[in-house]
């Protein structure tokens, strides 16, 4: 391919980013990331604040990934993070990217952000912000560790414990893993906190349910992430749950290659736990569901199961029964809508019958 020109039609309208971003910065960080970054940049021009649910909004990700990115780039450097008593994020501090071996410039201004205040029935927190410190005062940010950046993978290697990971992955998967591959271990064990033993059993999951895809491992440990998942019991329970009836609804309703989404398994959750469902209900519904609408919904299943709650089903046999009584009261009410028989006359209905007695004519016939 030859060479590419690049014609400036943009006006004046642009936001600056700095040389040694994309010289030092860029390359090793998840896309996502540098999204965030430029979001960042571009918010920082316009002096306005911005909350991380705008964030989410405008990017299509979700709160957790968004602040996820934000304390990334405050490990690289680029941004430092303020909060506000309770804990919460209140500002950010854009700080000027540095080359390698180049004293820090001055600080850049600063970035208002409105986090989500806590809702007034005492809601948990998101597992992503469990690590921010309880209170500024209490654990200023500059006085935390520095952690490894994900794309110093050279560190991660020399510790035994992630070599062990990454030989384990490798017999897992198949194959050799690619950069690309390892940098992704990386982010579950830097930037998600998994440890080795929940990596190895996130891999382990994947694999055995016929997905060696790392972006499909990914997928499943944000998942996990955003679950508040951290051990391997917890997994384990999560995934037997998964394995059990969330795959069986999944193929009822003829869906394959994904798991169910997080508002999808609550549902299911509800039918079998508050609602006390077997499976074989609720795979009714979906059945019944699929048949009404041609096309596989939660939503509407839900409603089906709800009715059946609040009608007292426990077994099929008692959907038999509320079946049969539903089509009796059909038929009642068509039948006491059918027209009467003494309804308007026509024509053919006003001519006078006549009475014939088929014996006597029969007799005056013989005899004439």
């Amino acid at each position: 391919m030859g060479m590419l020109k690049i014609t400036d039609c943009t006006g004046q309208h642009f936001t600056c980013v700095d040389h040694a971003f994309i010289d030092s910065y860029m390359a090793k960080a998840n896309g996502e990331y540098v999204k965030v970054y430029l979001l960042l940049l571009r918010r920082m021009e316009s002096s306005s604040p911005f909350s991380v649910s705008e964030f989410a909004e405008i990017l299509d990700n979700t709160e957790g990934d968004i602040i996820r990115a934000l304390k990334y780039w405050a490990k690289k450097g680029l941004l430092t993070i303020e909060y506000g008593p309770d804990g919460e994020m209140r500002g950010l501090q854009m700080d000027a990217p540095q080359k390698a071996d180049t004293p820090k410039k001055a600080a850049a201004p600063s970035v208002s952000v409105d986090m989500p205040a806590p809702d007034s029935q005492g809601a948990a927190p998101s597992p992503i912000s469990e690590d921010a410190p309880v209170s500024s005062a209490d654990i200023p940010v500059d006085s935390a560790p520095a952690a490894p950046l994900i794309g110093d993978i050279s560190e991660y290697k020399s510790r035994r414990e992630f070599k062990q990971l990454l030989f384990i992955a490798e017999q897992y998967i198949g194959r050799t893993l690619s950069p690309s591959d390892v940098e992704t271990l990386t982010y579950f064990y830097d930037t998600l906190q998994f440890s080795v033993e929940l990596t190895e059993y996130l891999i382990e999951y994947c694999v055995e349910n016929g997905h060696r895809s790392m972006h499909y491992i990914k997928s499943v440990a944000l998942a996990w992430a955003d679950a508040g998942i951290r051990t391997v019991s917890e997994a384990r329970r999560s995934a037997s749950f998964y394995n059990k009836d969330c795959t069986a609804v999944l193929k009822a309703f003829g869906i394959t290659g994904r798991m169910a989404a997080p508002v999808e398994t609550e549902l299911v959750k509800k039918w079998t736990g508050q609602y006390g469902f077997t499976i074989d209900i609720i795979i009714e519904a979906c059945s019944r569901t699929v048949s009404a609408i041609h096309q596989p919904s939660f939503e509407y299943a839900d409603k089906i199961l709800t009715n059946w709650h609040q009608k007292g089903v426990h077994h099929l046999a008692d959907i038999a029964a509320i079946d049969a009584a539903y089509i009796k009261k059909r038929s009642e009410k068509s039948a006491s809508q059918q027209p009467s028989s003494s309804g308007k006359k026509t024509k053919f209905s006003n001519f006078e019958e006549r009475d014939y007695n088929m014996d006597d004519l029969e007799r005056q016939l013989l005899q004439s």
